[in-house]
């Protein structure tokens, strides 16, 4: 069966709005490092549209910073899911799905293949409810936000989830990088 990922970008008090943070090359690097063991990215909707066509000009135009280039290039060139019953038209390598966001994920990931990136604050605590996510990335940034959308909201996972920290990076940029397996 393939593993699922999840990973953020984070504030040190527990905030994930991205115009928040100013990502440095270490930090993009980092993701692009994870997308190379993946070959599935499993978005939600508003992820999704967050992230595309945003990633896709810049990969098509070469208009970031060589770590941003990077980072888009390997973006756009793995397969993805988007959950949306209101999305119409999704850039290539994009499937659109429906409903049932859990059980779809269950399905992929028993097909064969690489790891599977989910990328989704409102579907993670579903995802999390039905033991789809094997591994974490939290990329922690030294700044309080103080407001904005919250990782996970009161009581949205139900139980208590153990997780087992496999690696800290610490990037010159003050940011810190965790990397948590589910027991």
């Amino acid at each position: 069966m393939r593993n699922v990922t999840f990973g953020i970008n984070i504030s040190l008090d527990g905030y994930c709005d991205h115009t928040a943070f100013n990502p440095c090359e270490d930090v993009h690097d980092y993701f692009t490092g994870i997308m190379e063991d993946a070959d599935l990215i499993f978005f939600g909707r508003i992820m999704y549209q967050l992230m595309f066509p945003y990633w896709s000009d810049i990969a098509k135009n070469q208009s970031g910073s060589e770590d941003e280039n990077r980072c888009a290039e390997k973006l756009c060139s793995i397969d993805k899911v988007v959950i949306s019953r209101t999305l119409e038209h999704a850039e290539q390598n994009t499937r659109i799905i429906r409903s049932d966001p859990a059980g779809e994920l269950l399905k992929l990931k028993q097909q064969p293949g690489k790891k599977i990136m989910a990328d989704s604050i409102s579907l993670l605590p579903e995802l999390i409810a039905a033991g789809l996510i094997d591994e974490f990335h939290f990329v922690v940034h030294p700044v309080m936000m103080g407001k904005g959308r919250r990782l996970l909201d009161h009581n949205s996972i139900g139980n208590k989830l153990n997780l087992r920290l496999l690696d800290t990076i610490r990037f010159k940029s003050g940011c810190v990088a965790h990397h948590y397996l589910k027991q």
